[in-house]
């Protein structure tokens, strides 16, 4: 269970996102419930001999916005974004670090994560290295790759001095920051984290591993379609990249400076598939154990869940077995239970995937509706839920789950409710 001091209840004030769909975390809500699509022709690299050619990528993106333009230069984009989105969401939060004493930001942490860090690094480091020899590689492309560096970009920006943690998860890791989120508020660790995750991995070495692997839809004429979670018709899925951050404080630290509270978390589970190094355990065993762990850690069962932001990905088995998973975890609330899939409009964000489902969680729990799986046309047999297919649906929202799964069988799940439920 989490803390049972109401003081150290982990709760949300602020939101933050730079997606394909909007480069702030209203524009991306408003998009989401209003079903665009962010997916399109690659404009980042030259697709010829490439078998997919297209991607859900982020649009109009300054970073020298949030960050100077020497260290822009110097930094990777999953960086970029990963700063612009905390610069969001503490800007939203009405928090001015500049006015807090060292004793304060002591006690505010970052959780910023991700899949890959910045891989563009290494294939630009690896070029410079084979075609001007040592001397020419960047002395700054060590601090560029590290996937820990996002989090160490926004503590250094803000003076923030508690715990900087980044943890690598695959797909899974968005979730993941929620629930050290919710540790480091419950263990009086923290009375701020700063939490999310941040991915740019549109590069030409990922898409023709992915595809390769059959991982990625082929639907190169219908970009905006091709993402269709739980359709029958879904070939695997669209490539997409941004970031997601959130602002979680104590409720204590939050009531005192007289904080609008969104939503607080109130159960996060871990589990593992143990079966395969890309495809999920086919009975979805571990991802419902993860699933029915975040609810018993919340003191909640399925009957109190109103909506779940699936991790539906649009491949074949992903989908499948995620149906069969939330059938095992929720029994028969499964059938009623609202559920839907950011990816059919953003694609698969990876390690920030999980960061923008809370924004959708908390969103709906906030304004009352849940957003649609968009590109929804042919019931599949073996996904017979209710995907919220292609409108948006007004519903009261007190309590809202994320999954994440990740390669390797990585199973995240986060549970976000009404503050005073």
């Amino acid at each position: 269970m989490p803390s049972q001091d109401p003081a150290r209840r982990a709760v949300v004030t602020a939101m933050g996102a730079i997606t394909p769909i909007g480069n702030d975390s209203e524009t991306f809500w408003l998009n989401l419930l209003g079903g665009v699509s962010g997916g399109g022709p690659i404009t980042s690299f030259d697709t010829t001999g490439h078998d997919v050619r297209i991607a859900a990528e982020v649009k109009d993106f300054d970073p020298t916005l949030t960050m100077d333009r020497k260290m822009a230069r110097r930094m990777s984009r999953f960086i970029h974004f990963g700063v612009a989105a905390a610069t969001e969401a503490i800007e939203r939060s009405g928090i001015d670090f500049s006015t807090w004493t060292p004793e304060q930001r002591d006690r505010v942490g970052v959780v910023i994560n991700t899949g890959g860090g910045g891989m563009e690094q290494v294939i630009d480091g690896a070029k410079t290295l084979w075609e001007k020899g040592p001397g020419q590689v960047s002395p700054f492309a060590i601090p560029a790759v590290s996937g820990s560096m996002a989090a160490a970009q926004v503590s250094m920006k803000y003076g923030l001095m508690g715990p900087v943690m980044t943890q690598v998860a695959a797909c899974a890791s968005g979730v993941i920051a929620f629930q050290d989120a919710l540790r480091l508020i419950a263990n009086d660790e923290c009375d701020v984290v700063i939490a999310g995750g941040s991915e740019a991995p549109l590069l030409p070495m990922a898409f023709a591993a992915l595809a390769n692997m059959g991982a990625l839809s082929k639907r190169n004429d219908d970009p905006a379609g091709a993402s269709r979670p739980f359709d029958r018709t879904r070939d695997g899925f669209v490539f997409g990249e941004g970031a997601g951050v959130l602002v979680i404080e104590s409720a204590a630290n939050a009531q005192a400076r007289g904080a609008t509270i969104l939503a607080e978390i109130i159960g996060a589970a871990l589990t593992a598939d143990a079966f395969h190094i890309s495809a999920p355990e086919p009975t979805g065993r571990g991802a419902a154990m993860a699933m029915a762990g975040a609810m018993r850690h919340a003191g909640i069962g399925p009957t109190d869940v109103d909506y779940l932001v699936a991790h539906g990905t649009s491949t074949p088995l992903n989908d499948v077995t995620e149906t069969k998973a939330i059938k095992r975890a929720y029994g028969e609330r499964a059938a009623t239970l609202a559920i839907s899939s950011p990816k059919s409009m953003v694609g698969h964000m990876l390690g920030a995937a999980g960061a923008v489902a809370a924004i959708a969680a908390v969103g709906s729990i906030r304004d009352g509706w849940i957003p649609p799986t968009i590109n929804y046309h042919e019931p599949d047999p073996e996904c017979d839920l209710d995907y919220t297919p292609n409108v948006k649906r007004k519903l009261r929202v007190d309590t809202a789950m994320i999954n994440g799964f990740g390669f390797g069988g990585q199973n995240a799940v986060a549970i976000f409710r009404r503050f005073g439920a």
